[in-house]
């Protein structure tokens, strides 16, 4: 599990995959919601801006395999 650190209380699901490096724009976070390919805390995301909390984990599922990203927070 990746651990991405942010500044500010929450931060909006598109921003922290950007951030993490896993996608270039805000569109391809979009796609791969469409595709049923994200999930927070386990549950499956819908929300391209879903406001993500320090200790919140981020799933994305490929093909073969599964990536986790943690929000937390800088200290």
């Amino acid at each position: 599990m990746e651990k991405i650190v942010i500044q500010t209380d929450t931060i909006q699901l598109d921003q922290l995959l950007k951030l993490a490096g896993v996608v270039p724009t805000g569109g391809a976070v979009k796609q791969l919601l469409l595709e049923n390919r994200i999930l927070i805390n386990g549950v499956p995301e819908t929300a391209r801006r879903k406001k993500i909390s320090p200790g919140d984990v981020v799933t994305l599922k490929w093909d073969d395999e599964e990536e986790e990203y943690q929000a937390v927070r800088e200290e």
